[in-house]
């Protein structure tokens, strides 16, 4: 089994010094998508490298958003037992021959908002039932699901079933690429801000006409602003006038602002086709940073996703301490919401599933 060393104090204390070459997001043309997931990809440590043990912990369940994927992005899920079963149902319902997309298909494909987002929304849940496979009895109290990984959240949640899942993600990934062609915008991540000092730099792009809202609330110093293009350049030579980090994300829309308002309209005609369970785990949602854990809350809150900032700092403050949880565990491809907690609540144990020791091992 891949294992991952946790970080030290000093490794997250590095990390968000570090400098990153953008929020974790790809491609540039209209269609193509960004890392709504989180920002900046973790960074190679050097190091020893021990499994985590997590018997006993009673878990949160975080799934990433798009930009992760990657060419070959299934190979480590090929054997699995539940592979087939996974592609199948994604396949079927989503129209998307997953197992080529996860398999074949390059990188500068999958940048394409629709194929990115259902390719990472299957193998998220490759992840998820291979972790419950061999943990199956560790207590999973909670779960959560940056952007996109919302869907991956509800359907481990028994919220939604994958195939309903499927449905919903193909639909969200074809409205959001459409309004990036008929209404161009733009994102940057801000580093090293306060939210506070964000949101004064925001104003002050506003008083020059522009429209700039906050898309993604990411760490206590990492902020996504999203929204038209001359107001990212604004913000940016504000930015670094004050001595901030601003990466500039190579999309063409304005994800997660007032932008989508067309593609949330879209998403509710999907809604309606769906079922989702009377009652489920609870889920945070992206929208509040509330846990829900009633079906009939979420086709708002799905449909408020598109239009209103991500607020992952505070459903990770949710899981540790409304709901208990004390190891969050990122699933899927990538470590980036791993790391992403750990500076939100260095306290909190937050390890990638890669990391996770298996049963009755050793550590």
């Amino acid at each position: 089994m891949v294992t991952a060393r946790e970080d030290t104090p000093e490794d997250v204390r590095d990390d968000a010094r570090a400098s990153a070459a953008g929020a974790g997001a790809a491609g540039a043309a209209v269609d193509r998508t960004v890392d709504l997931t989180t920002g900046p990809p973790e960074r190679p440590r050097a190091g020893a490298r021990a499994a985590v043990d997590i018997t006993g912990e009673r878990i949160a369940a975080l799934f990433p958003g798009q930009g992760v994927q990657r060419s070959g992005l299934g190979q480590q899920w090929r054997e699995a037992p539940a592979w087939h079963e996974v592609t199948t149902a994604v396949s079927e319902a989503s129209g998307h021959d997953v197992a080529a997309l996860l398999l074949e298909t390059d990188t500068e494909e999958l940048t394409r908002t629709d194929l990115a987002q259902i390719t990472v929304y299957t193998a998220s849940l490759l992840s998820w039932t291979e972790f419950r496979r061999a943990h199956p009895t560790a207590e999973v109290a909670a779960f959560a699901g940056h952007s996109l990984g919302e869907y991956t959240a509800l359907v481990a949640a028994g919220a939604l079933t994958a195939a309903d899942g499927a449905r919903l993600v193909g639909a969200r990934g074809r409205a959001m690429a459409e309004v990036a062609r008929h209404t161009p915008g733009g994102m940057a991540a801000v580093m090293g801000a306060p939210l506070a000092e964000v949101t004064e730099l925001i104003e002050r792009v506003r008083a020059t006409g522009g429209h700039l809202w906050v898309a993604n609330l990411n760490s206590p110093l990492q902020t996504v602003v999203a929204g038209d293009r001359e107001a990212i350049e604004t913000g940016g030579a504000l930015a670094r006038d004050a001595g901030w980090r601003y990466n500039v994300l190579p999309v063409a829309a304005a994800f997660h602002t007032p932008h989508m308002a067309p593609a949330a309209r879209a998403l509710t005609q999907a809604l309606t086709t769906v079922a989702f369970a009377p009652t489920h785990h609870p889920v945070v949602a992206n929208a509040d940073a509330r846990p829900h854990r009633e079906g009939a809350a979420w086709p708002a809150l799905c449909e408020h996703q598109l239009t209103s900032p991500v607020r992952w700092q505070a459903t990770v403050h949710t899981l540790a301490h409304d709901l208990a949880c004390t190891h969050l565990i990122d699933l899927g491809p990538g470590r980036t919401l791993a790391g992403l907690a750990r500076r939100t609540l260095p306290d909190v144990p937050a390890t990638a599933v890669q990391a996770i020791a298996p049963v009755g091992a050793g550590v």
